[in-house]
């Protein structure tokens, strides 16, 4: 009964906390072997600012060398290259109070609405790896939403989107 209502207690918690994750795809050339590359190196960040540049450097830096790669200067196996993106999207909320119309004594009357402009942030991250040698699209990763609303939780939810990119990195050869 305990572990019962302990499963219907964490159900609701788990979707709440996959509402919150960032929206994550990948992509890839399913022909490449990508067991030959061992070595990468950056072709360049694109964010708002030298802060978020360091932060996804770092992520991606971390994750490459979880997978055994190695960081190179100049001119490696792959290159990579990272586009932060951050827009504000206003989101409008409205709230109904009463409801128009009739009800048994006869017309009800008008109900009130009161809308809200509530200003969003959104960050969208983009990660290419090429072929140092080609040039030639090797892999993407994006993910939405990879800004929350308190500034201090921000790091914490890309690295979060960086981990989930870059799970199944690199993808099992088909040949």
């Amino acid at each position: 009964m305990r572990t019962q209502s302990l499963r219907l207690l964490s159900a609701p918690l788990a979707v709440v906390a996959l509402a919150f994750a960032a929206e994550v795809s990948v992509d890839y050339n399913h022909h490449a072997d990508f067991s030959r590359y061992k070595t990468y190196s950056w072709m360049g960040v694109q964010a708002g600012n030298s802060l978020w540049r360091d932060r996804i450097m770092s992520a991606v830096d971390g994750q490459l060398a979880a997978k055994g790669m190695t960081r190179v200067e100049g001119r490696g196996d792959i290159a990579v290259s990272a586009f932060g993106k951050l827009t504000e999207t206003d989101t409008i909320e409205t709230f109904y109070s009463g409801f128009p119309g009739w009800d048994w004594r006869g017309w009800a009357g008008m109900g009130t609405a009161t809308s809200t402009v509530i200003p969003e942030r959104v960050g969208n991250l983009m990660v290419d790896v090429f072929d140092g040698a080609t040039k030639q699209l090797l892999w993407r990763g994006a993910a939405s939403e990879v800004l929350s609303s308190k500034a201090e939780k921000n790091e914490k939810k890309m690295e979060e989107a960086v981990d989930k990119m870059f799970k199944k990195f690199p993808p099992e050869s088909k040949g």
